[in-house]
């Protein structure tokens, strides 16, 4: 009997070891669980109707307005908190355009992968921008009076969105050539991008994405990519990430991410390491 009880508890112990030498996997699901199943299609507009619609709310920060009639977009979600980049906020597109939602909660991955097509009912929600960066979320006002459309709590996004089907998605090609085009900031700020075929300014095989030394007040680290000025576009992470104590890569290499604005400066978010692909 010793001998029986011996074997369970090394069998026990292997697959113990065996379930934590890898991340959980995400469990399959149809999202039924999550959202507010009662989000109908009664008013469906675009994400470049919305932003026609409230132009006026994206002009400066503190411009935010809040939407007052029934309707709804569906996008597909682009980017999430699967390495701890990409905080409180995801990124969705539906082919006209795209935006970020500011949802206070951490762990968002494990419900809206990459992928998932959403319906979002936009009535009482904030429409609006952080750095002209387009936002869906709630007021925020910080230490300084300045309010703009930011975190909204986690209980009201769940009643305000309905999961949909998984579709396919596939970033575009970031134009070099247009990095300083208003037009085409505006246009695609906030879209899954790659910009191909560049070497991180300064990369010397010890230098980190995002050390606690050169964090911003905000906890991030912007870095330079050779031969664009960090006035125009710089790869933004966060010091919580996963990968932010990793060197960066001295190869060059292709980066994909979502594309989003501060002012007229273009922040990659890198959503997770294998964003990074070496030539």
């Amino acid at each position: 009997m010793r001998h029986i009880h011996y074997y369970i508890i090394v069998l026990a112990c292997m697959l113990l070891g065996s379930c934590m030498e890898k991340d959980w996997d995400i469990p399959a699901t149809d999202g039924s669980e999550y959202g507010n199943q009662g989000v109908a299609e009664t008013n469906v507009i675009t994400i470049a109707q919305l932003k026609q619609k409230y132009a006026s709310a994206l002009l400066t920060n503190e411009n935010y307005k809040q939407i007052d009639e029934s309707m709804q977009i569906k996008g597909v979600v682009t980017g999430n908190d699967i390495e701890g980049n990409i905080y409180n906020q995801i990124g969705i597109e539906d082919g006209t355009g795209s935006v970020i939602i500011c949802i206070a909660q951490g762990g968002l991955y494990g419900q809206l992968q990459v992928g998932r097509e959403i319906l979002v009912e936009l009535k009482d929600l904030y429409f609006g921008s952080y750095g002209k960066q387009p936002q869906i979320g709630t007021p925020y006002t910080n230490r300084n009076g300045k309010s703009y459309v930011s975190r909204m709590p986690r209980y009201l996004w769940q009643q305000h969105f309905k999961m949909l089907d998984v579709k396919s998605t596939s970033p575009i090609e970031f134009d070099k050539t247009q990095v300083t085009n208003s037009d085409y900031i505006a246009e695609n700020c906030g879209r899954l991008m790659t910009i191909k075929g560049v070497k991180f300014q300064g990369a010397n095989g010890k230098r980190a994405f995002a050390p606690e030394s050169d964090k911003d007040a905000a906890n991030c680290v912007n870095r330079a990519l050779q031969g664009i000025s960090s006035n125009y576009l710089v790869v933004r992470t966060s010091t919580y990430a996963d990968f932010a104590a990793k060197p960066l890569p001295q190869e060059e290499v292709d980066i994909t991410g979502i594309f989003t604005r501060y002012n007229n400066t273009w922040q990659i978010l890198i959503r997770q390491e294998s964003d990074i692909v070496k030539k």
